[in-house]
């Protein structure tokens, strides 16, 4: 990461954790209709529940512990997702294909979270 962080939309795991929320809304419209309030609804809340606990945890960035808490609750979303979406695979409403380039974006999240919460202090104002 480089510049200067001012805002959520600075930060690049934002810039990828919700085009990815966004795409998992497009593709659960082709989920079978009675998945509506299974695997759809929750597969659609860990992917938004990923990028808004990045976008609330940049809100409280003053307090480390805060900050820490809500990157670790949308690392657990990610990795929510990622278990949902290999419940899609075995359903067979995604494909194999689908399935590999989401969960890589999703490791790829992760791997950023996980450094986020490591050197927030080097991007926290001051």
């Amino acid at each position: 990461m480089s510049g200067t962080i001012k805002t959520v939309n600075d930060l690049r795991v934002y810039e990828k954790a919700y085009p990815l929320a966004m795409e998992i809304f497009e593709i659960t419209k082709d989920f079978p209709k009675d998945e509506t309030y299974s695997l759809t609804d929750q597969i659609r809340r860990s992917s938004r529940s990923v990028a808004i606990n990045i976008r609330e945890g940049f809100a409280k960035r003053k307090y480390e512990h805060v900050l820490t808490r809500h990157l670790n609750d949308a690392l657990g979303s990610a990795d929510e997702t990622r278990g949902w979406l290999s419940f899609a695979l075995d359903c067979k409403y995604i494909s194999r294909k689908k399935w590999e380039d989401l969960d890589q974006r999703y490791d790829e999240v992760g791997a950023m979270l996980y450094s986020l919460m490591s050197t927030w202090r080097n991007f926290a104002d001051d």
